[in-house]
This record gives structure tokens, C-alpha cells and sequence, in this order.
């Protein structure tokens, strides 16, 4: 018997909102592409939220999350916290450093975790400066988890295939947003297929438009527009970017995709800093940052579309190196990207830097990005 929807498995008092759409949350987007904008979430909507989850991701009162996500997050503050409260399971925050964390995830203790790429990377490079006793002890311990869960910005694939071979386990990578809570998510049971983000999660509805709002055949891409009973509300204040941000009803995510066999969807980017339009073509940021972090002496990489007269936007590059490798020539890097990837999509600019500036979720600001390029 499920728990009740406002007192979890526990007895203690509880109070009950007077309407379903009562406010019951808010919060603040990430700000990637502007200013962070304050979503409105009413009961109805978090309800829908938490049960579709909780029903998906298999959530019992038997789990116990280790809990290292911001909580000013929908990450964090829904997926990992609010499931647990509902789900009457147990969550237990860390600190986040990956030593600690590994020790956790190998105490036996732990059935879930939820992360994002950068935490994955980290948690992978402490694994592999890690003495090889201690290495076996955290593979072993973190393989008896049942699920690991990826989210807020893309997984790259060769982070995914790593964590396999370091802990057995296929990450869970789905695709949700402030506004919309959860919309897509690879199975619980079945395939996760690398570099997708699952079908529509039930009771949500997903189609892929075209600019005039028109779907596009299968395959196709252009932007994912969402309905749903999750869907927030407003946003604060802001009449006029509410209005904008639905169309007959879907929301429009602002984010570029195509859906594939077996209703599988790829994200392709933001629409406004991930799908740069050069030469009137259209390239997908991600598919070249993804190509690129598999180079040897690439660590991290991120592309940009820079303005320019003749191209409308130029790909351009900013890379960490990897230890040793500083030193190779931007020519070496175009050329290896002009063998594996058509000319248009191959960064005219690649630029070394120390790090890339991230917010909390890990996920990079690509508007700082741009700014550091020019300067």
C-alpha cells in the first residue's frame, strides 16, 4: 500500500493545502541562458511530479539516498529529497568530496544516488588516483547499489562507459527542467541508451516542432515542446515571459531534439547557446563536445557560436588539457575534428583554458564562455 500523499509512512501530524493549485514551491532556473526566472509550482503539479518518479524509479521505503545535490535545485530538492520524503525512504546528505562519497556509495548502506556529469568525472578520477585496494573496495560496494542517476546537462557518453567499467552499473540519464519537473527518462528495466534521455515519462505528453510550432516527422529535429499535468504554473512576476513560454497549451522547453527507434529522444542543446547557425547550417554543440572528449589530449571542451559577418556564427572552442598535453597545436585538433566530423561543424578557434566556469548544478555557463573567447 502506498504511503499517503501528505503523511509518507510515518504518523505525525500533517496539514493538507486547500486547493490543488495552492503554490507550493518556487524555484529559480539556473540562469544559462539569462537571468534565473522564479517558477511557480502548485500542489497538483509537485504531486504529479513526485508520483510519476517515484513510480518509474521503483522508490520503496527501503532506499536510502545518499543526498550531495543543491537543494535550491529541482534535482536536489524534488527528485532526491521530496521522492525520499514521499517514498518514506531514508536520505542522507554528504559532503560531496569524493573520497567521502565513495566511501558511502561502498558502505552498503546506500541503494541510490543521483548526480550530475561533473560529480560522475570527479567521482572517476578520484577511483583512478585511488591505491588499488581501495579501488576494489569502492567498485565493489558501489555495484550493490540499484540505481545511479545522471541529470542537469548532458552525460557524455565515454563518462558513462567509464562509470560502467569502474562500478557495473549503466547510469539512468533522463531530461526534465525547472519548469516541467521530469519529462523523459531512460527505464528502470530495459535499455539506457547512451546519448538519450528515454521516452516520456507517463502522463506526460512530448513533441518535437517545428519554428512555426508545427510537429516535424520522426527523426527531424526541432524544439521539444511539453504537456502535462507537472508543468509549472507561472513564472513570478513575469507575465509576459509566462505568455511566451507556452503555445496552445505545450510548454516550450527552449531546448533543440529529435526522437528515434523505440520513442527514444536525443537532446541536442539549448536553442539558444548549444545549436550554433553557421554558413546556414545547423550544428549541435554537444555532438561536437562530445566527439572532442574522447581526444587523448582533451580533458573538457566546450563549443560556442561566435558572431561573425560572412558565417552568421563561427564554432569556436574552449578546452582544458589534459596532463601533458598543453602544448598541442589548435591545427592538430581541427585536423583530427576534419576526419571524423563534417567540415561546418569542426571549431575554427580552440582556446586552452584552466577551467571552464560551471554554476552549482556543474552544468558551464557558455555565456562567460563567450565572453572569455573575446577577451
Amino acid at each position: 500500500t502506498p504511503p499517503s500523499p501528505h503523511t509518507g509512512s510515518t504518523p505525525t501530524p500533517h496539514t493538507t493545502p486547500p486547493h490543488p493549485s495552492t503554490p507550493a514551491l518556487l524555484i529559480y532556473t539556473s540562469g544559462t541562458t539569462g537571468r534565473p526566472k522564479g517558477a511557480l509550482t502548485t500542489h497538483h503539479n509537485l504531486t504529479a511530479q513526485i508520483t510519476t518518479l517515484t513510480a518509474a524509479w521503483g522508490w520503496t521505503a527501503s532506499d536510502r539516498i545518499l543526498h550531495t545535490l543543491p537543494l535550491h535545485h529541482i534535482h536536489g530538492l524534488v527528485n532526491a529529497l521530496a521522492c525520499a520524503l514521499w517514498s518514506g525512504a531514508a536520505c542522507e546528505f554528504g559532503s560531496g568530496a569524493p573520497a567521502s562519497t565513495w566511501d558511502r556509495l561502498a558502505s552498503g548502506e546506500i541503494t541510490l544516488f543521483m548526480s550530475v556529469p561533473t560529480v560522475y568525472t570527479r567521482l572517476i578520477r578520484a577511483w583512478e588516483a585511488a591505491l588499488p585496494a581501495t579501488r576494489r573496495r569502492w567498485s565493489g560496494g558501489a555495484a550493490r547499489l540499484r540505481l545511479m542517476v545522471s541529470g542537469s546537462a548532458a552525460l557524455p557518453v565515454a563518462t558513462m562507459d567509464r562509470w560502467r567499467e569502474v562500478t557495473g552499473h549503466t547510469l539512468l540519464e533522463r531530461y526534465g527542467m525547472t519548469e516541467i519537473g521530469m519529462a523523459l527518462s531512460n527505464p528502470l528495466e530495459g535499455e539506457r541508451r547512451p546519448g538519450h534521455v528515454g521516452p516520456p515519462l507517463p502522463g506526460v505528453e512530448v513533441r518535437i516542432v517545428d519554428d512555426e510550432g508545427h510537429p516535424v516527422p520522426r527523426g527531424e529535429h526541432g524544439e521539444i515542446e511539453v504537456r502535462g499535468p507537472q508543468v509549472f504554473r507561472k513564472y513570478w512576476g513575469r507575465p509576459v515571459e509566462t505568455a511566451a513560454a507556452f503555445r496552445e497549451g505545450w510548454f516550450r522547453t527552449g531546448d533543440e531534439g529529435c526522437v528515434g527507434e523505440g520513442g527514444y529522444y536525443r537532446i541536442l542543446g539549448r536553442r539558444s547557446v548549444d545549436i550554433v547557425k553557421t554558413g546556414g547550417y545547423k550544428v549541435s554543440a554537444l555532438e561536437v563536445e562530445e566527439l572532442y572528449r574522447t581526444h587523448p589530449a582533451v580533458q573538457d571542451l566546450v563549443v560556442v557560436g561566435m558572431p561573425h559577418d560572412e558565417w552568421g556564427e563561427l564554432l569556436c572552442a574552449a578546452w582544458i588539457p589534459s596532463a601533458g598535453h598543453a602544448d598541442i597545436p589548435a591545427g592538430d585538433l581541427r585536423a583530427w575534428g576534419k576526419e571524423r566530423l563534417a567540415p561546418y561543424k569542426v571549431p575554427h578557434l580552440f582556446r586552452a583554458v584552466p577551467e571552464l566556469p560551471r554554476n552549482a548544478m556543474g552544468k558551464v555557463q557558455k555565456t562567460r564562455v563567450r565572453r572569455m573567447l573575446v577577451e
